[in-house]
């Protein structure tokens, strides 16, 4: 059985996280096996990233670096050997996020960020501690991409409400609407044209949103409902 990334991806207050729990138990009553895992972070090195990235003020091109280079290790030491043995990966966000809120949020370079992605993401550097990462020209189809994207779409607006008074912000949680705006547009941006992104209604009532989930990932054939049998 072959292993399955996917990926949740949405502006802070939209929901994403929310539906975890959820996914997990799909896929195992399915027969799967799963990876349960998030970004920035998912290994202690990474972790340690996450907590500088989301706290300590710095300029977007090291927060970038910081960035991928926890994607880097997160990769090397869960992602690529998840999907070896075959696992679901359930990551609450990856690469979607760091164009969207770095490149479109932060007004950084995209080019640079793709640049990044080619040398964290490319495969003659992935599943080996030894390897050098793949050339920054090399090809994109070379990447390591989820298979599929669930795009929890909001209005900024909305998930402000939503994250008003829930718990102590971090530097991102606490950027004005603005922000969230170009954010939101960043990753209509990156979803425009790929096949792997789904799109959720994420305005919508908990248990409506769970059904979007549902019927997406039965329509792709990623779930056989009412059967628990894996496809």
């Amino acid at each position: 059985m072959s292993g399955l990334f996917l990926t949740l991806e949405g502006i802070d207050g939209a929901g994403k996280s929310s539906h975890i729990d959820a996914l997990a138990v799909l896929f195992k009553a399915q027969g799967r096996n799963v990876t349960r895992t998030r970004e920035p972070g998912g290994t202690p090195l990474a972790e340690t990233l996450r907590g500088l990235i989301l706290e300590q003020p710095m300029d977007a091109l090291t927060e970038s670096l910081l960035v991928f280079a926890a994607r880097r290790d997160h990769v090397l030491k869960v992602i690529e050997p998840a999907l070896a043995r075959g696992d679901v990966v359930l990551c609450d966000r990856f690469t979607d996020a760091t164009f969207a809120y770095q490149g479109a949020g932060r007004g950084f370079d995209m080019n640079v960020l793709s640049a990044l992605e080619r040398w964290v993401q490319g495969g003659r550097g992935i599943g080996t501690e030894s390897a050098e990462p793949a050339s920054p020209t090399a090809a994109s189809d070379s990447l390591l991409q989820p298979d599929i994207t669930l795009w929890f779409d909001l209005l900024p607006a909305i998930a402000a409400e939503r994250l008003a008074g829930a718990r102590v912000p971090d530097k991102f949680e606490s950027q004005p609407v603005e922000f969230f705006r170009r954010v939101a547009a960043g990753y209509a941006e990156r979803a425009a044209g790929a096949e792997r992104f789904v799109r959720i209604d994420a305005s919508q009532a908990r248990d409506q949103v769970w059904q979007q989930i549902e019927a997406a990932l039965f329509d792709r054939g990623l779930i056989a409902k009412g059967t628990g049998e894996s496809l």
